[in-house]
Order: C-alpha cells, then structure tokens, then sequence
C-alpha cells in the first residue's frame, strides 16, 4: 500500500518526526483490519480500473492483474478468526472478493464432535465455509466436466437499521458416472499408530475404513500402507488389489498403537513411497489418517509442507486427510491438505466412516477442476458494502485471479462450493448487484477455464426465512450463523442460538434430512454452554 504525506508546515525536525510515526503506526492498524474483500487503490479506485461490463457490472481483475489490492483492505486474515466480521466491512469502491475454493468439511465435524462431548471448540478451529459446505446443495449440475454458477440470496433482520441480504455463491460439479468408468487409483495410506490413536474411536475406527475400502476398490486398484508413531515404516509397498485383498487385510488388521507422533516422518515416507509406486495415467494420491497430534520431530508445519508441495507440483499426488479423535489437531491437518491440494473430513463413528470410504472417497479419487478460484465482483452503483463469511485461509489476490500458478482448490466430481456474503445495498438499488466468476484447470490438459453466474437486486430481496426461500440457502444460513457465533463473530440477521436451533428443526422436517436434525442439536447444545 502506498501513501504520500505532505505537511504543510513543519515547524520543528521533532514535531516531523512525530507526524512520521503516527502515520506508521496508523498504516500498521489497517493492514490488521479483518475486512472483507480486496482491491481498493490508494487513491480511491477500484482494483478494476473502473472498468465496466456491457451489463454494469464492474469487470473482474484483467489477466494482466490490474490494480493491486491496498494492504489494509485485504481480506482476513488466517490469523484473525476469532476477530472475523466483527464490523469491519469492505466499503465501496473496493468491490472484488478472490478465494480459492475449498470442500473441505473437518472443521464442522470436529466441532459436533466436541460439543457432544460437552465441550465448546477452539474459536480457531471453526471455520464457516466449512460448516457450510458439509450440507447438501440444489444447485444444478452442469453437463460438461466444468461448473455451474448459482448465485441467490434474500434480506436478513437488519436489527442495525442496515439494508443487508445474505448473498450465496453456488459452485457445483457433475457427478461421476458409474465407478468402473474412472481410472485406476493408486492411494498410499499414511496411518498413525502412535499411543493417542490407542483411544477408542482412533486406531480401531482406522482399521475398520481400511477394511471397508480394502472391499470397495476395484481389482485394478492400487493401496500401498505406511505406518508411523516415533518413526515411520513402510508396511505395505504399491499393491495391485487383484489377487491381494486378504493380504492386505492381514496386514491392516496386524496395527497397533505405540509411542509418539512424528506426522513428519510418516508424510514424508508416504510421499516417497507414492512417489515409487504411482502410476501413469491413474489417480495417485495420499490418504493421512491421524489425530495430528504431532509431538516428535518436526511438528511444525512448514517442514513437511516442502515435501508435499514438491510432490504436488512434480508429480500431481494430492493428499486426502482424514482426521479422527476427541483431541484433534485440525488446523496442523488443514495446512497439510491445503498444500497438498487436496481436502480434509472428520470422523468419529462407523457410519460415518462407512460414509467417508464407501461413498465418498471412492467416487471423488478423480477431479474435475484443479486450482480453481472464485472472483465476485460487485456493483459500485448497488452495493454500499458487502462481508464474505469465512475463506480467511484461502484468500487470493484479486490480481492473481488469471495467474494460473497460484495454488486453487482441486474440485472432485459431485462436490458442491458455497460462499456467502453479507451485502448492504444502498437506499432503493436496484438491477445489478454481483458478477461471480469461476476459474479453473482441467486436471489431464491443465487448459483454463471460467464460468460465470449474476444476480440481480430482486434476486436477493426475498424474506430469508420465509416459506417461498429456497429451503437450501436456509440451511446455509444456519450454519454459517452457528459458525460465526462459536467463533464470537457478528454477522448481519445472526438470531439468538436458541432461536436458529428451531429453524433448523423446522428445516429438518422440511427437508427430511438427519444432517440438519444434527446442525439443530448441535445448536442446542451449543447455546447451553454459552448459557
């Protein structure tokens, strides 16, 4: 960010020499503010340029990367979770928002988990577009390998006199085709066997999907197995399933837990036993299952996050993290995924598990978009000011939108992404309000694309809670609500927990979904620990 201070009389070198130190430490203030959004100019433009679309709408940032964001304006911070919303808006003219997309859903898990347990999560932990993203969507598919872009929304009680909607970015995949249909996977699986897997719900719940996936994969299928606690061992080198599956149940069924936790030892000979054993043309990833409880070795994570990235951009082995545990170290496993493209989920029961390796995993071992990013650009005639609900971790610079050698998220086949927004319109607008954008890589040609999706002022006026709202962007809004509530954040129409815990038992019925019924008493039980 750059500024120029002029001073009209400088009546002494000391009296200078204060003014210089007051402006320096009011430009460290704003590069700490947790507003939402980059772009803005130090003289006031947009990061666009103030270029225009044909429809009004101003242009997302060119592929030349025009205009670069103001340091106080960026998005928030990873850093600042806990400070998150609390009444620092992006305010016009700064009206592109840029993240890379992410489906993981570890930090919603966790979070039931802990509050089952009687416990509230760490405010760090609880990521909303976490919570969000880990519920079913309606969005329409597309036909091709790309993405369709919905974007909708409706007003929310504006208890501030504010004129806000909530605005949802929806982002959807088609669905894979039957499973002999997508090639080969080569998956090493890096498990901890260290003495805290010993907990039941761990070790034992491990050994249990391994089993169940061990009967799923197809017999030109690929499983390689390495162990770790305070060292790492290869247990089981690239294994064609073919002939093999009772070996490797044998082998699954031989593991127990034992000393500490070196997650640097047991990712590092993972990768260079996936890096031996992969396959041309086949899926070739990493499988982490652990409670990221690292207390030997490197337990850092920027260490380990070297090899996973070396791996990645050389050779396309993404990693899967599958994390387990009451005690969980969530944000050392989402660093790790995030650097290994690739995502992470939570389990703590069978059915969950089954869920995790029957359903899912099987079916998302190919992509369909790599490097994918988000770009909504909003309507300075529209929009006084506008909030993204969580993303802190996966914020992009508006001007590296088009730069394809900036990490995105990878995207498998049937995922859905949603972003919302909390967007104050100004007094009587109308017609235009936000362009979204999706960009991303084919994953075999590496070829860009984009797609894109608007809506229009009407479109985000609807009752939130009314009965004509779509019942999806409810749920959306609940969770994003009990998100930003764990994390002691303010969010424009937030209802009292004990309140939202009834729209989500009402959305429950309307939906016929037990994953909503669980969002309802995971509120509850969340609105009686905060009393």
């Amino acid at each position: 960010m750059t500024a120029r201070t002029r001073t009209r009389s400088a009546q002494s070198g000391a009296r200078a020499d204060r003014r210089r130190a007051a402006l320096a430490a009011l430009l460290a203030g704003a590069v700490l503010l947790t507003g939402c959004g980059a772009g803005a100019q130090s003289d006031g433009t947009s990061a666009e340029g103030g270029q225009r679309r044909a429809d009004g709408a101003p242009a997302p940032v060119p592929p030349d990367g025009g205009g670069r964001a103001a340091e106080g304006d960026r998005g928030e911070g990873a850093d600042g979770a806990q400070d998150a919303d609390k009444g620092d808006a992006v305010r016009a003219p700064d009206l592109v928002s840029t993240f890379a997309l992410d489906v993981d859903t570890a930090s919603y898990g966790y979070a039931r988990r802990t509050l089952a347990a009687g416990r509230l999560p760490d405010p760090g932990s609880v990521r909303p577009e976490e919570f969000v993203n880990s519920f079913r969507q309606d969005y329409p598919r597309p036909e091709g390998n790309g993405f369709s872009v919905t974007v909708d929304g409706a007003r929310v009680a504006n208890g501030d006199g504010g004129n806000w909607s909530l605005m949802r970015v929806g982002l959807a995949t088609r669905p894979s085709g039957r499973t002999a249909e997508r090639p080969p996977a080569a998956l090493t699986f890096v498990v901890d066997i260290s003495g805290s897997m010993a907990e039941p719900g761990r070790l034992d719940l491990v050994k249990q999907s391994l089993g169940i996936l061990t009967d799923q994969l197809r017999d030109d299928d690929s499983i390689a197995l390495v162990t770790f606690s305070d060292e790492a061992e290869t247990r089981l080198p690239m294994t064609r399933l073919d002939g093999n599956r009772d070996r490797i149940h044998e082998v699954v069924a031989s593991l127990e837990p034992t000393d500490s936790t070196n997650v640097e030892a047991g990712v590092s000979t993972g990768y260079d036993v996936a890096v031996e054993g992969r396959r041309r043309g086949a899926n070739n990833r990493v499988v982490l299952l652990s409670d990221a409880l690292a207390n030997t070795g490197e337990t850092e994570a920027d260490a380990i996050l070297e090899r996973i990235g070396s791996a990645r951009k050389e050779f396309g082995i993404t990693l899967f993290g599958v994390g387990v545990g009451s005690e969980y170290g969530d944000q050392l496993m989402e660093r790790l995924t995030n650097r290994g493209d690739g995502h992470t989920t939570y389990v703590s029961t069978p059915a969950q598990a089954r869920k995790v390796f029957v359903d899912q995993l099987p079916a998302h071992l190919e992509l369909r978009a790599r490097d994918a990013k988000a770009q909504v650009a909003f309507d300075r005639g529209a929009v006084e000011e506008f909030r993204l609900v969580g993303y802190e971790n996966r914020h992009v610079e508006n001007e590296d939108f088009r730069d394809d050698r900036v990490d995105g998220g990878e995207v498998g086949p049937g995922h859905a992404v949603t972003a919302l927004y909390a967007v104050r319109l100004k007094e009587g607008a109308s017609g235009h309000v936000a362009t979204a954008t999706v960009r991303w890589l084919d994953p075999r040609t590496r070829a860009p694309h984009e797609a894109t999706g608007s809506v229009e002022a009407a479109g985000i006026d609807g009752d939130l809670w009314a009965g004509e709202t779509p019942p999806r962007l409810q749920v959306s809004a609940a969770a994003a609500y009990f998100a930003q509530r764990l994390r002691g954040a303010e969010t424009p129409g937030a209802p009292r927990l004990g309140d939202l815990a009834e729209r989500a038992d009402g959305l429950a019925r309307r939906t016929e979904d037990a994953s909503v019924r669980q969002l309802a008493e995971s509120i509850r039980s969340a609105d009686k620990l905060l009393g």
